[in-house]
């Protein structure tokens, strides 16, 4: 049986996002891949498998690549080693890990998860979910704001994937609604911060949009 290269997982994944301007770029797969190794193991979750599918958790995804069989992160897990039944374990992990809507129940099935979706979760909240956010919304040519245009809580992933908001209705509609929808007490613990922080900054941006002194 062919011994897995999980070294050459990452590059083959470095490589794939190196062009990256959305926020979804190789820095968002290590920092996620990081954070699911540390949140797996103070869970006991079974880090063989998150470790890779936290790598290709964005290979296919539906705002960056859209390939509904994930045929980009399946190629890659071939190619350095893991079998087919492996690989549909890691996609398993890969399918759940997607936020759908505020009304859409994505609860993951199982541990390791609701590890990954949870590590995806935290780098899209605190400092750097903000300036990830607003890259994301630029790749777009999505306003930063516009005060006539309220959020919605979508309640189907149709509506949530269709929506062309402006940034700042993000927070609304996803950001500030994650830390009460992580899976696990290790990532519960390091969302607090993150998310006190989005809050603070936005009591800022409102101050300075409207001028208040």
């Amino acid at each position: 049986m062919e011994q897995i290269n999980i070294s050459k997982l990452y590059l083959l994944v470095k490589d794939f996002f190196k062009n990256d301007t959305t926020g979804h770029d190789w820095w968002h797969v290590y920092r996620v891949t990081k954070l699911a190794l540390f949140i797996g193991a103070n869970e006991n979750a079974n880090l063989a498998i998150v470790e890779p599918a936290a790598l290709v958790h964005d290979c296919d995804d539906w705002k960056l690549q859209g390939n509904e069989n994930h045929s980009n992160a399946k190629s890659f897990l071939e190619s350095v080693g893991y079998n087919k039944q492996q690989i549909n374990a890691i996609i398993d992990i890969v399918e759940q890990v997607s936020y759908k809507g505020a009304g859409v129940d994505t609860t993951p099935k199982s541990l390791e998860a609701m590890v990954v979706q949870d590590a995806d979760r935290i780098d899209a909240i605190g400092a750097i979910g903000i300036a990830r956010a607003f890259a994301y919304g630029g790749s777009k040519s999505r306003p930063m704001y516009l005060p006539e245009v309220k959020p919605q809580l979508h309640q189907s992933f149709n509506e949530y994937k269709s929506s062309k908001s402006h940034t700042i209705n993000h927070f609304y509609e996803k950001l500030l609604l994650l830390k009460d929808r992580l899976n696990t007490p290790t990532a519960q613990r390091i969302a607090k911060e993150r998310h006190n922080f989005m809050v603070n900054f936005l009591e800022q941006f409102f101050n300075e949009w409207n001028f208040e002194q």
